[in-house]
């Protein structure tokens, strides 16, 4: 193949011309103005139509393959990369998978540069980074800055109450370890995080299911639980409830934890999904600290791949928890935990929390526009409870919609009793905001028809 012509055009700015060749690059990829494998003039070539320094193109090239954009093949020459996403995620019919609860990706490439920057930052940090474990629940540098990020949710939290934990489920595992012995029994909604579910059942533990309405989880059914069943906890998830988007009010939380109170559980605070919703409720950990295990991941609300998260517990717990954790998975990945720390730091969570807010903004209103009148949905997050309509049924849809390229989760994989006729979407792993709409107008017009029309079963 014959190295394209390309030229950047480079503009005016203060920065760096190496950097203002790759942002070319990337724009360039973008719009579509440089193909997927097109071959890119040589390192040589470019400098000379640029009238720049070879050492200069060299820099921006090696800039542009750390962001992922182009590769350089042995005795060929440089080409566009194709985008990995592509080759994984798109089903053979263009649709994409719905099943796994991602945020979205936001379309920003200068974000998505200065992220990666601030990860390669973390050099300066010498080999004690890489060379050395860290205490359980995380160095203090690290717990400081997740007590800035906890104080958002929860005013009041002091530092010796905060942890940091190898992710949601670390900390659940980790928090339930100390809560309970084999054979206890715990309550939960009676829809819930499958990944409670597991642990629960690692630890042998009964789970009693704990009826819900539009609002989440019912007080008064949790008060029969406690006086019947003697739960040695209760684990729930207030906001944005996984998985049917319910945000519980205040004055039912209140009640809540006074009955956690007079019954003497502790409650574990699932609350995977606050940051994301900035006007909801008080946590049930910032109305009673002294019961409330929090456990706030960033999995949702930055990265999936951090497997971090931030656990306020109440006060004198802190220990027993850490110890909890070193008998699991011992300690936090201090790499990980380090690029979360910068991130909050230097301001860039905020950037890619907003960023993950405004697209799910706009992928809910085109989930408005195709399926709502079966769906329950927030004005936050970015996963959708369906109500499946007669006569379909979910192992049905489920089917049907797996055979056209698009996965989704049945209530089954919820339910802690009988499961609804229901199913969930992720809406945020579609790649792109068109990638949803043709998938949920597929998903409609199947919807539409009737199973037996739409079957091929021979």
């Amino acid at each position: 193949m014959a190295a394209t012509t390309w030229t950047p055009v480079l503009g005016s700015s203060d920065g760096p011309i190496y950097l203002a060749i790759a942002d070319a690059l990337a724009a360039d990829i973008a719009s579509g103005k440089l193909a997927e494998g097109a071959r890119l003039p040589t390192q040589r070539r470019l400098a000379v139509d640029l009238s720049i320094d070879f050492t200069t193109v060299s820099r921006a090239y090696a800039e542009a393959q750390n962001r992922g954009l182009i590769e350089g093949r042995v005795g060929q020459g440089t080409y566009v990369k194709a985008r990995r996403s592509a080759l994984t995620r798109v089903q053979p019919s263009g649709l994409v998978d719905m099943s796994m609860n991602l945020p979205p990706r936001f379309q920003k490439d200068t974000l998505t540069r200065r992220l990666w920057e601030t990860a390669r930052d973390l050099e300066g940090s010498g080999l004690d980074l890489l060379m050395r474990y860290q205490e359980p629940g995380g160095i203090m540098e690290d717990r400081v800055i997740a007590t800035s990020w906890l104080s958002r949710r929860i005013p009041d939290v002091a530092l010796d109450r905060v942890l940091v934990t190898a992710g949601a489920q670390g900390a659940v595992h980790a928090t339930l370890s100390v809560l309970t012995e084999p054979g206890d029994t715990v309550c939960a909604e009676q829809l819930t995080y499958p990944g409670f579910r597991s642990v629960a059942s690692l630890l042998r533990l009964k789970l009693v299911p704990l009826e819900m309405d539009g609002h989440g989880l019912l007080p008064e059914a949790f008060e029969r639980a406690c006086r019947k069943e003697k739960p040695k906890a209760l684990y729930c998830m207030p906001t944005l409830h996984n998985p049917t988007t319910r945000t519980m009010p205040l004055t039912r939380r209140r009640e809540l934890v006074e009955l956690a109170k007079a019954h003497n559980v502790p409650i574990i605070e699932d609350d995977a999904y606050g940051a994301l919703a900035p006007d909801a409720p008080a946590p049930l950990a910032s109305i009673a600290p002294d019961i409330v295990y929090h456990v706030a991941s960033l999995a949702k609300c930055l990265s999936p791949a951090l497997r971090v998260a931030y656990v306020a517990v109440p006060e004198g717990r802190s220990l027993r928890v850490a110890n909890a954790m070193r008998a699991s998975a011992s300690i936090v990945s201090p790499l990980t935990s380090a690029v979360a720390a910068r991130w909050i730091e230097n301001g860039l969570a905020d950037a890619v929390r907003d960023g993950i807010i405004r697209e799910s903004a706009a992928r809910l209103k085109v989930m408005s526009t195709t399926l709502s009148k079966h769906a329950e949905t927030s004005s936050a997050g970015f996963h959708v409870w369906l109500h499946v309509p007669e006569p379909w049924t979910r192992g049905e849809l489920v089917s049907r919609l797996r055979s056209v390229g698009i996965g989704v989760v049945a209530s089954d994989a919820f339910a802690v009793s009988k499961p609804p006729e229901a199913i969930r979407l992720g809406l945020g792993a579609p790649e792109t905001l068109e990638d949803v709409k043709r998938s949920l107008v597929v998903f409609a017009d199947l919807l539409s028809q009737q199973p037996a029309i739409s079957t091929m079963v021979v």
